[in-house]
């Protein structure tokens, strides 16, 4: 894992280039992160540029340094093309698990807010002041009307979903190499450490009790995982086994 290769380095690059950019011109937010798609910020081309914006120094490091870890190695067994595909195909499949799991936060209070007689230039009018009549406590709770607040918009950014998935596949490649973490400083191996770190983000999911902070996108990061693990069992199993791409 020592190893910077090609493709992950030049990843990182990328990302970097974007977060200095992003900080000296804070719109690029509304042009690169991920919006809701019924938010009039949303464009086409942002499931795949919120990969490359950070919201702190933090995440793009946690980030990039988990792109190198668990990336070069699957980089120099895979080929750059396959690993390319890959990355991408896993932060796209995140985008697309957290944006269904947005519509259904969204679409549930809206339905509920439609039967209480409200129209839609009511219900746009909450989403634009984030103010709202209590009485709809009765019918929907505080953490939904929250949730769908938050899920129009608070835009998604980061490559956490394209790590997660990049990770996932690295522990059905190298089950028994050992990891660590940062602020637990004991060897777990792969098979063991990847499946817990899957499961605190299914449970921060569900729950909404974030065990790492706020403002994390839970449900990319499964999502992203998902999508790599589908891949990458798919390539170990079958006919991708023993191909290579060039």
């Amino acid at each position: 894992m020592g190893r910077f290769t090609e493709t992950v380095k030049h990843l990182i690059i990328i990302n970097v280039i974007f977060f200095i950019g992003s900080q000296l011109y804070p719109v690029a937010y509304n042009w690169f992160a991920l919006y809701f798609f019924e938010n009039p910020t949303f464009q086409y081309w942002q499931p795949v540029t919120h990969m490359f914006m950070h919201g702190g120094i933090g995440h793009i490091f946690f980030n990039m340094f988990g792109l190198f870890m668990f990336g070069s190695p699957l980089e120099t067994q895979w080929g750059k093309k396959k690993f390319i595909f890959f990355y991408f195909s896993a932060g796209l499949g995140a985008a697309l698990i957290h944006s269904l799991v947005n519509y259904y936060q969204f679409q549930s209070v809206v339905d509920s807010l439609m039967q209480l007689g409200y129209t839609n230039n009511n219900i746009q009018q909450i989403l634009t002041s984030g103010s709202y009549d209590t009485s709809i406590l009765d019918s929907v709770s505080a953490t939904q009307v929250q949730n769908f607040y938050s899920a129009y918009n608070t835009p998604a950014v980061g490559a956490s979903g394209a790590i997660y998935g990049v990770m996932v596949a690295f522990g059905l490649m190298y089950p028994n190499m050992e990891l660590m973490l940062i602020f637990l400083p004991i060897p777990i191996k792969a098979k063991y450490f990847i499946p817990v770190i899957l499961l605190i983000d299914l449970f921060s999911g569900l729950t909404g009790v974030s065990l790492f902070g706020q403002g994390i996108a839970h449900w990319a990061h499964l999502g992203g995982a998902l999508f790599g693990f589908i891949m990458a069992y798919y390539w170990k199993k079958n006919s991708f086994n023993n191909k290579r791409w060039y």
